[in-house]
């Protein structure tokens, strides 16, 4: 490595349109060393230099078939944790800006599910009545608590599939750190809602009486996505008043009454296939990230399709939009001077736990 570094103040007083002059060229010169993958809620500044792009999962496949030496995310901190996870031990997984994480990954951290862990073996025998099934928006130890426990990961594609898988073996499912994900999914498969309590980690039993935590189906963890938190029924209302021929699409990260009275709820995967391969002129009201939408509302303009955002709010997610092109780059001209910066390192303990519960994910899938 090149013991001189180039400091990020090189870059961030950059115009936009001057870093994108340089990411272009630095990625002709890496050529084939580097692989960019993006998020579908990058910023369109970035997201545009995507070699692969998708959704949590996705990307997760795409990391096990890459040949590159350097796998740069535009996402956030538990993706390029997942990323460093699966991929060969002689790749190298950077993230752009390292505080761009997720407020929601940030609602459950291993002090808490290992304290919940706890309480719930005053009520029951944990490791043989529970599934711990971890979002996989969460940190990478929380992934090897399920490992350790038993339990494996989730997305909003799989989700259904992986609550079947869990209740082959266990009667029961801690489901974190999103509650609405979790309730959806449980709900679609037929459970009660007052089979799905929620499990707030700071109080004791989950601020649950016993009787709660013997009847409940899934303990769902008191998390949710700020992002889709904010859409509101009220929202629909207002869409089908103004196009009574309209069709209402959500990610399940959303509400339980948003999801309910939406036409269709699924991934973003879905919610961009489904849109893409509706008839044209039809009018869309969609429940997930503004950039998404966004970018998919400009691409449906020449099919004559509308596509609006759910919330009346315009909000995107704030830690995914740390990823700007000022460090993009940033990270691609340390790399053509033989520098890593900001290298993400999952410590081998953790990593090795990780991927087992990764596996079974994979495995199920």
């Amino acid at each position: 490595m090149n013991e001189t570094v180039i400091q990020f103040d090189r870059h961030q007083h950059n115009t936009d349109e001057k870093c994108q002059e340089r990411i272009l060229n630095s990625k002709r010169n890496l050529k084939d060393s580097l692989i960019i993958l993006g998020h579908h809620y990058q910023n369109e500044s970035v997201y545009r230099h995507a070699d692969y792009t998708g959704d949590s999962l996705k990307l997760a496949q795409y990391t096990q078939a890459l040949d590159a030496k350097y796998i740069i995310f535009l996402g956030v901190h538990f993706m390029a944790e997942v990323s460093n996870i699966l991929s060969r031990s002689d790749q190298v997984t950077i993230l752009p800006d390292l505080s761009a994480g997720c407020q929601m990954a940030d609602m459950a951290d291993l002090q808490k599910v290992e304290r919940s862990y706890r309480e719930l073996n005053k009520v029951l025998n944990f490791d043989q009545t529970i599934t711990p099934i971890t979002y996989i928006n969460s940190a990478a130890d929380l992934k090897a608590f399920c490992g350790d426990h038993d339990g494996i990961v989730c997305t909003s594609t799989n989700a259904p599939k992986i609550l079947e898988w869990a209740f082959k073996s266990k009667e029961k499912v801690l489901f974190f750190p999103d509650q609405n994900l979790g309730r959806w999914t449980g709900f679609k498969m037929g459970i009660n809602l007052d089979e799905m309590v929620v499990w707030d980690p700071d109080l004791p039993l989950g601020g649950l009486t016993k009787e709660q935590i013997t009847k409940a189906k899934i303990l769902l963890w008191k998390g949710h996505c700020a992002v889709h938190q904010m859409f509101r029924l009220d929202h629909i209302k207002k869409f089908r008043s103004d196009h009574p021929d309209g069709i209402v699409i959500s990610h399940p990260e959303s509400p339980f009454e948003v999801c309910s009275n939406s036409d269709f709820v699924g991934s973003t995967e879905f919610i961009l296939n489904t849109i893409k391969n509706s008839d044209s002129g039809t009018k869309w009201l969609v429940g997930t990230e503004l950039n998404l939408v966004n970018r998919l509302a400009n691409e449906m303009i020449k099919e004559d399709k509308m596509v609006k955002f759910m919330s009346h709010v315009i909000c995107e997610c704030s830690t995914m939009a740390r990823i700007d092109p000022q460090h993009l780059a940033w990270v691609l001209e340390n790399l053509e001077n033989n520098n890593i910066v900001n290298e993400i390192i999952v410590p081998e303990a953790i990593a090795k736990s990780a991927k087992i519960a990764l596996d079974r994910m994979m495995q199920v899938v």
